[in-house]
């Protein structure tokens, strides 16, 4: 079992920048893919980035290719996702997300272990 535990979400300003945070711990999360997702109000959760935690390969959405930057500090089993040049369409919960194998997948059911979502909101 792994155990997602995230932080740093909170309101700020279109063009503004946000740093969220997700400490891993229980199992060993070096044969792991985390990613992020984000669900706004009334919409269906969505892949944002994932990362390999073991080699670091990424994998972006277009809609965040380019602002957001996702990364890995080993010493603390955690995994973070940098936003910068936010918009008011990046409003969302944001989830940290962990799946039992290495190679990086998009889909919300391909993820076995899951963070309890963190507020982002971006003002106009």
């Amino acid at each position: 079992q792994v155990q997602l535990v995230e932080s740093g979400g909170g309101l700020v300003q279109a063009g503004g920048s946000l740093r969220l945070s997700c400490a891993a711990s229980g199992r060993t999360i070096s044969t792991s893919a985390m990613a992020w997702f984000r669900q706004a109000p009334g919409k269906e959760r969505e892949f944002v980035v994932a990362i390999n935690w073991s080699g670091g390969s990424t994998y972006y959405a277009d809609s965040v290719k380019g602002r957001f930057a996702i990364s890995r500090e080993h010493m603390k089993n955690t995994v973070y996702l940098r936003m910068n040049s936010l918009t008011p369409e990046d409003t969302a919960v944001y989830y940290c997300a962990a799946r039992d194998h290495l190679d990086i997948r998009t889909g919300v059911f391909e993820y076995d272990y899951w963070g309890q979502g963190n507020q982002v909101t971006v003002s106009s």
